[in-house]
């Protein structure tokens, strides 16, 4: 039995099964959310209520994509064979949206070679550890993908809100072998963009490239909101491309100039690996924009 990270509380806390919806747990209705949910950000562990508890630290939007997965799977009968893990809870994970002084966000690409989500973007984020701080898990993570180190006294942070994830994203393509809960993390650097990218040392193994976003293109992004059929007004002085930096097998880098088109690409239904950024980063980089007060 793996380690419990996601509990949910209704009289006392209990742990969420991989195969339930944790949205549909707290009453998340047939709209789109996001929906208010009370967190204890312990170590390790996440414990969520859709109502005030003691020992809650916050009150965070949580959402889902319009198809996800585990949703699908609480509406219609299971096919035969078609069965989900019954000894696996719902894994919890970090994400930093690390925003420089100069208010970019930055954004990593995944490698083709990786198993989960591969050629999407992101930020840079993982796995939280047992009994690992969150914030300790995100700052983890963002060295071991980037190579950068924040000097203490020179950030500070808030949390943004919470992504119910699966992987495969779609039923269509197959059941879900991944359930995550992600906590994403707005860590503010009083350092700017150029400071920040002359210490960016990317991981091979798992980034391809990386970029930071302002706010205009990530309000772009944000605003192609994947599983819905309504087109979204787009700026008429969106920039054709946007500049950022890729690995070579070499180990060096060199600049990319990215269309932004790929970067408003929505999640196809059948399996690809098309690059495009994650659903569940269009929802963080939306919240960041309400932060900014955008």
């Amino acid at each position: 039995m793996a380690a419990v990270r996601v509990l949910l509380l209704s009289g006392r806390p209990e742990s969420v099964s991989f195969a339930q919806s944790v949205c549909g747990l707290l009453g998340a209705g047939p709209g789109l959310g996001p929906w208010p949910t009370y967190c204890g950000l312990k170590r390790g562990q996440l414990v969520l209520s859709d109502r005030r508890f003691p020992g809650a630290s916050a009150r965070l939007p949580l959402q889902r994509p319009p198809f996800c997965p585990f949703s699908a799977l609480d509406q219609q009968p299971r096919a035969p064979g078609a069965e989900l893990p019954t000894n696996r809870g719902v894994d919890l994970a970090v994400a930093v949206v690390l925003q420089s002084s100069d208010q970019t966000v930055l954004l990593t690409r995944r490698t083709r070679t990786l198993n989960v989500s591969p050629n999407l973007w992101v930020p840079p984020g993982g796995h939280v550890e047992p009994d690992e701080e969150l914030l300790d898990a995100g700052l983890r993570e963002l060295w071991e993908e980037s190579g950068l180190q924040l000097p203490q006294g020179q950030f500070f942070w808030v949390p943004l809100g919470l992504w119910e994830s699966a992987y495969p994203p779609r039923l269509s393509w197959g059941l879900p072998t991944y359930h995550h809960i992600i906590l994403y993390l707005l860590v503010i650097s009083q350092e700017s963009q150029q400071q920040l990218q002359a210490r960016i040392q990317p991981n091979p193994r798992e980034v391809s490239a990386l970029m930071w976003l302002g706010p205009d293109v990530a309000a772009a992004v944000a605003a192609t909101e994947d599983g819905t059929e309504t087109p979204r007004h787009l700026p008429q002085d969106l920039p054709p491309s946007v500049l950022a930096v890729e690995l070579e097998e070499n180990g060096g880098t060199r600049p990319l100039v990215l269309p932004t088109s790929t970067l408003l690409r929505t999640t196809p239904a059948t399996a690809d690996s098309q690059e495009r950024v994650s659903t569940g980063t269009k929802f963080a980089l939306r919240l960041w924009l309400q932060h900014l007060g955008r």
